[in-house]
């Protein structure tokens, strides 16, 4: 399918406009993500509508922990990332065409399919997911047209490097997002990612200014990014410039990929950022990949009255009705 954004050059030279690397691709050759193609000065996406995987997941698994606590939601994915993170969970996919000599797989499934998938499995939204969305914004652009006359929401979760433009073609559709804020520091995105933080944090504010609803997760790793400095500035960053009520889910790692040399992010280090998210005044902070502790539950932020009680991805107890505190009846932050 020929990229909806992009613009023609000369020599049969195209720029793709779906994300901030803004990639000059020359006839023949394709993009940092590995899926868009210039075929004789003509911009394609290779992955459209190519699914690698699809899942009906509980909508915490995103994580989202604020909208429709205890729901399902449909997801997909496409084989491709624009960034490089050596510590990618999902490389089998993501990183497929960068590894394997731009091998792409997936089987065709169109948006009416995925619609009609997610309606039949009883879930309340799609969520674009497992990789980078906007490398199959195609088909994320199409599916959440098609979802949003049938009811359901649509979510990202993505690493906010999309073009503002992308976002705002998407934005009439798009309910929420989990974005990575994978580190407070433009080096650390520069060596690790191959991107820029800039980008990133400009996505979130005008996805915020959207009124689209934002969660944000940290993967906290062992001497790279779990510095105390900058962790209470991006507790700082997230509670001044997009707001107290936005939740920050801070993430165990495991070694995985190309970094195996670092160990598991200890409990205690997971615990400090908890500290510095609160001491922020942030309103909702979590701990993930740590079941069965404390700091996954929702408690109000007005009264502290516990309104969700999980472990894991399961809910084990819901006391909100319209996201309402039973105690003090203030509304939590959220879509319920």
């Amino acid at each position: 399918m020929e990229t909806l954004i992009y613009e023609k050059l000369d020599k049969s030279r195209v720029k793709c406009l779906i994300c901030h690397h803004f990639c000059v691709i020359k006839e023949g050759k394709r993009g940092i993500c590995g899926v868009r193609e210039n075929k004789g000065g003509k911009l394609y996406c290779l992955v459209y509508p190519k699914v690698i995987a699809k899942s009906v997941d509980p909508i915490e698994k995103k994580p989202l922990f604020h909208l429709k606590p205890g729901s399902s939601s449909y997801s997909i994915a496409t084989v491709g990332c624009n960034f490089k993170c050596t510590f990618c969970q999902n490389a089998d996919i993501a990183q497929m065409p960068a590894d394997y000599n731009g091998m792409i797989q997936g089987n065709d499934f169109s948006p009416e399919s995925i619609v009609k998938e997610a309606v039949e499995n009883g879930c309340d939204s799609i969520s674009y997911t497992y990789t980078e969305p906007t490398v199959f914004f195609e088909l994320a652009f199409e599916t959440a047209r098609l979802a949003k006359k049938e009811g359901l929401l649509n979510i990202f979760v993505t690493n906010g490097f999309m073009s503002k433009k992308a976002l705002e073609m998407i934005s009439p559709y798009l309910d929420a997002a989990n974005v990575d804020l994978k580190a407070f520091n433009d080096q650390f995105y520069r060596d690790f990612c191959k991107a820029r933080i800039e980008p990133v944090k400009e996505t979130i504010k005008n996805m915020k200014d959207m009124g689209i609803l934002v969660e944000i997760t940290t993967l906290l790793i062992p001497g790279l990014n779990d510095d105390k400095k900058d962790l209470a500035a991006m507790a700082d960053y997230i509670a001044k410039d997009l707001g107290k009520e936005t939740p920050w889910h801070i993430s165990r790692f495991h070694p995985c990929y190309n970094m195996m040399d670092r160990p598991s992010t200890p409990v205690l280090s997971l615990e400090k950022a908890y500290v510095a998210g609160k001491a922020a005044g942030l309103w909702y902070v979590y701990i993930g990949n740590v079941p069965g502790q404390s700091f996954e539950n929702t408690y109000c932020h007005s009264c502290n009255q516990l309104l969700v009680k999980r472990f894991g991805f399961q809910i084990e107890n819901y006391l909100m009705e319209q996201g309402k505190c039973p105690e003090c009846n203030t509304t939590a932050y959220g879509i319920y």
